[in-house]
């Protein structure tokens, strides 16, 4: 059961991961005051960056690579006994606006249900970080879903 529980965290942080927009890799010589303030503050001060116990049981890692864009991020999440996300982490190798959106969907994520974070939409993300929509192009939000459920599995 300790298995099949790791197993369905790891699907659903890589469900997290996959909600978060990214960017062509062709965009990372964009100009910098080409990105909204949020971006840079997320960039330039990133929240939740690290990693968590991967052999606790009840953290769900989450990796996902994407090759259009170039960027490949990591996303754990911890979820206590109730089944709310206590604590989240994550790495990403890739542009500004990946980076910010993993900054900014752990700080999302925390203190929701699983249930409830699903309901965060990689449009939601880029719309609080002013992201235009040429920037969602690689974003999979089934991936996020699948990854969350996982985490249910433990609770």
């Amino acid at each position: 059961m300790a298995a099949a529980g790791a197993g369905r965290l790891r699907r659903a942080a890589s469900a997290l991961l996959l909600r978060s927009p990214r960017l062509p890799a062709r965009e990372l010589s964009a100009p910098a005051r080409l990105y909204h303030k949020k971006v840079v503050d997320h960039y330039e001060n990133p929240r939740n960056v690290g990693s968590l116990d991967k052999t606790s049981k009840n953290v769900g890692t989450g990796l996902v690579g994407a090759p259009a864009c170039g960027d490949v991020m990591k996303l754990q999440i911890q979820v206590d006994e109730k089944g709310k996300i206590v604590d989240a982490r994550f790495k990403t190798f890739g542009c500004g606006s990946a980076i910010a959106s993993s900054s900014l969907a752990t700080e999302w994520v925390k203190g929701k249900t699983v249930e409830e974070a699903l309901t965060i939409k990689n449009t939601d993300i880029a719309k609080e970080l002013c992201l235009p929509p040429v920037k969602l192009h690689c974003s999979r939000k089934e991936g996020m879903r699948n990854s969350l459920n996982a985490s249910m599995e433990v609770c």
